[in-house]
């Protein structure tokens, strides 16, 4: 399908222009890295920009690097760059585990983490890993920098806490220091290049946990009333019944052509059970692997 709009293409040499450019146009202004959620909607003509920004150009945004106790994730890192990171396989093995599931392999050399979480479709596979490790989002804008926790991100169905003059520019994600373990669960009509009809992401560290779920709701979001309930408790069949009459109440899910609501919210409670075993088989005996069992 070809693009029919029409706009201006600029292949910015650096942020500040990319910036002064943003706060020009604001939302009329599209910003591309990736482009593999974009792209897609100027071919739907579902959005019409009259100028995309490109900064595919601009080093900064491509590192991950440790920096004082976080580490810092670019604009431009795509899920391959994050599949391929020893730094991040170690630090935050969920998101490695995560970005494995994305897509397929042409789509994660080319998709950005950043770019998944700015299109905030419910299904971002990046986003359940994200919450659970508590990351903050560099924005910036002619006006400065402000940092937005990742849970006061997603407003909305494709919809961010982003103003119409900024552009995220970093994902910080502070380094664990306690022993944790966990993992991401995603649930698919079929094995392989196929949207999320629910995820799971669990993180334990110590007595507390830290759950997530996606495609269960109109955004990414925390699962607090769970978290609270599972804080400090050993896990028995009776903990993991009751989680799951709890995580009920926490989803609201709808019926679309990938699944029905009744449809999520059972397989919300099998994945619940089976996060919280493969969370405390790994945090007590280092297994399964992560990236073994991703797919449910």
């Amino acid at each position: 399908m070809p693009i029919i709009a029409e706009y201006e293409y600029l292949k910015v040499k650096s942020m500040e222009e990319a910036l002064k450019i943003k706060s020009e146009y604001g939302n009329k202004a599209k910003v591309i890295a990736g482009g593999t959620d974009l792209i897609p909607l100027l071919k739907e003509n579902y959005i019409r920009p009259e100028i995309l920004i490109d900064l595919k150009g601009l080093k900064e945004i491509y590192e991950i690097k440790i920096k004082n106790n976080f580490i810092r994730i670019g604009a431009g890192v795509t899920f391959a760059d994050i599949i391929k990171s020893k730094t991040i396989k170690k630090y935050f093995p969920i998101l490695w585990e995560a970005s494995m599931t994305v897509a397929s392999v042409g789509v994660r050399n080319r998709a950005t983490v950043a770019g998944n979480i700015c299109s905030a479709v419910p299904c971002a596979d990046s986003a359940g890993p994200l919450l659970v490790y508590n990351a903050d989002l560099i924005v910036v804008s002619e006006k400065g920098e402000r940092k937005i926790k990742i849970e006061d991100w997603f407003t909305g169905p494709k919809k961010t806490s982003l103003n119409e003059d900024e552009i995220l520019l970093f994902i910080d994600i502070p380094i664990l220091k306690n022993k944790n373990a966990g993992c991401y669960l995603k649930l698919s009509r079929y094995e392989g290049e196929d949207l999320a009809q629910g995820s799971l992401t669990i993180l334990k560290t110590g007595e507390e946990y830290k759950i997530a779920f996606g495609s269960l709701g109109p955004t990414p979001k925390r699962a607090y009333k769970t978290e609270e309930y599972l804080k400090g408790k050993k896990i028995n069949d009776n903990v993991v019944s009751h989680v799951q009459k709890i995580i009920v109440d926490e989803i609201s899910p709808i019926t679309d052509i990938r699944a029905t609501k009744e449809y999520r919210e059972h397989m919300a409670k099998v994945m619940i059970k089976r996060g919280i075993e493969k969370t405390i088989s790994r945090y007590y005996n280092g297994k399964p692997k992560y990236g073994e069992g991703m797919i449910e």
